[in-house]
């Protein structure tokens, strides 16, 4: 992105703040009490065109009290790129419907955690890695500027929890000054609370662990591979896990937020899910194993003292962007999983 473009870009998000005028009430200092252990929290699916009904009603009748905003970025396959705010993205992407959504949720009491996220077709974010440095520095500073952007929008609309990056495995091993340097530029800019989304399976590599104020994990830890496991056998398939996460928060002594967490509605949801996505279409629906995945998480983590929350992935406002209810998603919508967790939503069990 040029600079040009990005100042360009700039001013038209801070033209759209001023119009939104953030109230004087919800500005906070970074001291600010931000953080609780009950974060009950959804992915917020944006939506391809403007509201038509409030999207926040239905998301406080099954007793959530928080969303994550996720304005895609798109590096293209083979490419040192990132590329946002395009004519390509639905509305909800671009940063007038990135604020809409977050004047909306505040407006309704419900907390945000804004989470750009880059996406590539075909290829995991995970595994970005480039054989030249200037293609790396080419990705970096345009990564920057995404990210910075976006943390701007993030103070000046009092946003709760601000996340710098997505499950950048091989990124973060490779280049881990470009990540440290970057979260002294977010909170050069940005006064809330900044966590990181780190996957399952390498949340105790990432080295920045203490530059930032909660520790995120994507946690989608593979757990059973039965078609129906009970909520008793998942807890049990949890312990070792949680166990293990209570000495990672001792070690950092940090909270821990959950970042992202789901389950699609099929067989063996609670299993590699990253592998059930390329078939989904082909297997059997199971709305049972989907609640029963959801119900075990909740009675897992809501015990411990350190465990924030999180955000279930993935809640479709109005259920725009979808014809009628995805039967095998991942969203809970009417499902089973969607009393499960309103329950364990307002229950806390």
């Amino acid at each position: 992105m040029s600079q040009t473009l990005y100042k360009i870009l700039v001013c038209v998000a801070t033209a759209n703040l001023a119009f939104y005028s953030c109230n004087i009430e919800r500005q906070r200092s970074i001291s600010g009490p931000v953080l609780t252990n009950d974060t009950k929290g959804l992915t917020f699916v944006a939506p391809p065109e403007p509201f038509i009904d409030d999207p926040m009603r239905d998301i406080i009748s099954i007793g959530a009290n928080s969303i994550a905003v996720v304005p895609y970025a798109f590096t293209p396959p083979g490419k040192s790129e990132v590329h946002f705010d395009t004519h390509h993205q639905w509305w909800g992407e671009s940063p007038e419907g990135v604020i809409e959504t977050i004047r909306r949720a505040h407006h309704s009491d419900i907390k945000v955690m804004l989470k750009p996220q880059v996406w590539s077709h075909g290829h995991w974010t995970g595994d970005y890695s480039f054989d030249k440095p200037d293609e790396w520095k080419q990705w970096e500073s345009q990564y920057q500027d995404y990210i910075i952007y976006f943390a701007r929008v993030a103070d000046s609309l009092a946003v709760e929890w601000y996340c710098i990056g997505t499950e950048f495995k091989t990124a973060i091993r490779d280049r881990p000054k470009f990540w440290t340097d970057l979260i002294d530029s977010v909170r050069n800019v940005y006064s809330g609370k900044i966590t990181y989304a780190a996957n399952w399976d390498n949340y105790d590599q990432i080295p920045f662990w203490d530059q930032l104020d909660v520790i995120g994990i994507n946690a989608y830890f593979p757990l059973s591979e039965a078609k129906t496991p009970t909520v008793r056998e998942l807890m049990s398939s949890w312990d070792p896990i949680r166990r293990h996460l209570d000495e990672f928060h001792s070690l950092h002594s940090l909270p821990i937020l959950f970042t992202e967490y789901g389950y699609l509605s099929v067989d063996g949801c609670a299993y590699n899910t990253w592998d059930l996505e390329g078939k989904v279409d082909n297997l059997p629906i199971n709305e049972q194993a989907q609640a029963n995945a959801i119900e075990a998480l909740h009675r897992t983590f809501y015990p411990t003292k350190y465990w924030q929350g999180g955000f279930l992935w993935k809640w479709f406002p109005n259920m725009r962007g979808h014809e009628g209810y995805p039967a095998r998603d991942y969203t809970p919508q009417g499902k089973v999983a969607e009393q499960i967790l309103s329950e364990c939503f307002k229950n806390k069990t």
